[in-house]
């Protein structure tokens, strides 16, 4: 491709709206331009990237046994009821109607239609196993679209679905899956983990994600060194030692504690540890308000409140002041669960019932109390664990000393079970003539959330550094002066030989300067550069990698034993 011809609007300034590397370089390189916040829009670098990782993800899949289909993102709203998600998926979800007011979404997923798709066409056991794929357009209205692709309204996404006669069959779809899945962020070349995650509004009890590590992903991930434990904040269990204390319950004692609401002011005024408090949280779960008990050095973990409460995370709201005097009869900062409302649920996470003589909200303004136990004083709705991840906690499978990292959720696998076919009355046909649902999982792949996941692995303070089995362009060859006829006769040749061998090449014969072709190329990041300058009449060019500073003089015979070996570095061919 001729530079001189091609769309890329490149931009030397960063734009305001991004905020981090992907975002800002991806605008920049003129590979995507935003229509509206969370809408964009792939340019012919861009979307070459696209296509590129829709390949991989594709061959896998096909590898794997899944086949290929295409559905509509339109969806008609009588498939989410039936699934009862119409409601419950919540807010994020695009609903629209069409002249005669039946009504439809834009599909942020795809369990419904799938399901319904095959439910009366796949009746005998004998047609099973199968596995189904697709790779389409989501839609999901987010609420503060943010980071690019990382988190945007209208995204490209590889989705399949596999249905089995048992669970058993579902486990070894599963792994194959994961396997495929693995296959295909290696050959990204994408460092990641995998880790348990929440099943969320997807259903099912088993879901892993594969997290492609990164200090701006929106997930956090606990994992262990010395075993191979790893899961989202959301996910993992948190193994929490309550502080021993070798004394009798005391009587408990109400305290003046003006103006003191936040649990770093009181442990400050009554010279304790945060430890010796117990920290009050109130929500709002569909209206109704709940209230939760954790130990005062911790953070609750509002997923698995709604998992207990059984109900999505847009249904969880923090109480507004009025409804936490209301069930109180305090201003907020004083609540503690004695003496609350009658008829308000207390949820009390299991580790306060082992604590000692700690401190509570008195439910009474300017007043905590001293001094309280679980079962004298109060009691409530003991839950396992409530509690969020954190740096330093213990490992629940080994023991060991768990670590905290960030990363880009680009990828999903669930174990879906039966929740889709016996809601939609999926059935087939076992050995025996006896109707069975089919037992699903799900599987997706983020494709432009991993276009943007290997910018952030791959970029430097001058652009990205594409890897080149997914870069728009494997070979830039930069003439330095259009107007000079051996350098343009030199630069046309390499070209044409190039692209003889199948190599995708992009020639710079753009009449600029020679700062501004070198910067372009910088910030779009092709891999492998030529450089055609003065020296042309000798057949020598400029030879270099985007990735590193080292730059050689070679004779255009040598051009392509190299660009062989830099290809054979990564197990790829001409």
């Amino acid at each position: 491709m001729r530079m001189s011809k091609m769309y890329l609007p490149t931009l030397r300034e960063v734009p305001s709206e991004a905020e981090i590397p992907s975002h800002q370089l991806l605008l920049r390189a003129g590979m995507m331009r935003k229509l509206v916040s969370g809408v964009y829009s792939y340019l012919p670098l861009g979307y070459r990237v696209i296509r590129k990782i829709e390949q991989i993800v594709r061959e896998e899949m096909d590898r794997a046994g899944s086949q290929e289909l295409l559905m509509s993102a339109i969806q008609p709203k009588e498939l989410w009821e039936a699934s009862g998600r119409w409601d419950n998926f919540g807010p994020e979800m695009f609903k629209l109607k069409d002249r005669n007011s039946r009504e439809f979404c834009l599909g942020p997923t795809h369990e419904e239609y799938f399901t319904n798709l095959i439910k009366d066409e796949v009746r005998s056991y004998k047609q099973l196993p199968l596995n189904l794929y697709q790779i389409q357009t989501k839609y999901r209205d987010e609420k503060r679209p943010r980071f690019g692709l990382i988190r945007s309204r209208e995204f490209i996404m590889k989705d399949a679905y596999t249905y089995d006669m048992d669970e058993e069959g579902l486990k070894k779809a599963y792994e194959n899956m994961w396997k495929a899945y693995d296959k295909v962020f290696t050959r990204l070349k994408l460092n990641y983990k995998v880790v348990q995650g929440d099943t969320g509004a997807m259903g099912g009890k088993v879901s892993h994600e594969f997290m492609a590590m990164s200090e701006v992903g929106e997930g956090e991930i606990a994992y262990c060194n010395s075993c191979d434990y790893a899961a989202t904040d959301e996910k993992a269990t948190v193994i929490y030692k309550v502080k021993e204390k070798n004394e009798e319950e005391l009587e408990k004692e109400k305290v003046y504690t003006p103006n003191l609401k936040t649990i770093e002011e009181l442990v400050d005024f009554l010279k304790i540890e945060e430890c010796d408090t117990a920290k009050a949280l109130i929500y709002k779960a569909k209206g109704e308000p709940i209230f939760a008990l954790i130990p005062g050095d911790r953070e609750l973990n509002e997923t698995k409140l709604c998992n207990i409460l059984g109900i999505a995370e847009h249904e969880l709201e923090m109480a507004d002041d009025e409804t936490i005097k209301d069930i109180t009869g305090a201003e907020s900062g004083f609540s503690g669960p004695i003496g609350l409302k009658e008829g308000v649920r207390l949820l009390v996470d299991s580790r306060v019932t082992k604590m000692k003589n700690f401190v509570v909200g008195g439910n009474e303004t300017d007043y905590h109390i001293v001094n309280a136990n679980y079962g004298r004083d109060f009691t409530g709705e003991v839950v396992d664990d409530l509690l969020l991840i954190q740096e330093g906690d213990i490992c629940p499978k080994c023991g060991a000393t768990l670590k905290m990292d960030r990363g880009i959720e680009v990828g999903n696998i669930f174990q879906l079970g039966t929740k889709y076919s016996d809601s939609l009355k999926a059935t087939y046909l076992d050995e025996n003539g006896k109707e069975k649902p089919f037992v699903m999982g799900s599987y997706g792949i983020g494709v432009s959330r991993s276009m943007a996941a290997v910018v952030e692995q791959y970029h430097d303070d001058k652009g990205i550094i594409w890897p080149l089995v997914v870069t728009p362009y494997h070979v830039i060859i930069t003439v330095i002066n259009t107007k000079k006829e051996e350098q343009m006769e030199l630069g046309e040749k390499i070209y044409d030989k190039l692209q003889s061998l199948g190599l995708e090449v992009l020639i710079d014969d753009r009449n600029e300067r020679a700062g501004v072709k070198f910067n372009d190329r910088d910030l779009i990041g092709i891999p492998i550069r030529i450089t055609v300058g003065k020296r042309a009449s000798e057949n020598i060019v400029e030879y270099s990698l985007r990735r590193d500073d080292e730059k050689m003089e070679i004779d255009v015979e040598e051009i392509v034993g190299k660009i062989k070996e830099e290809f054979e570095k990564e197990g790829l061919s001409i």
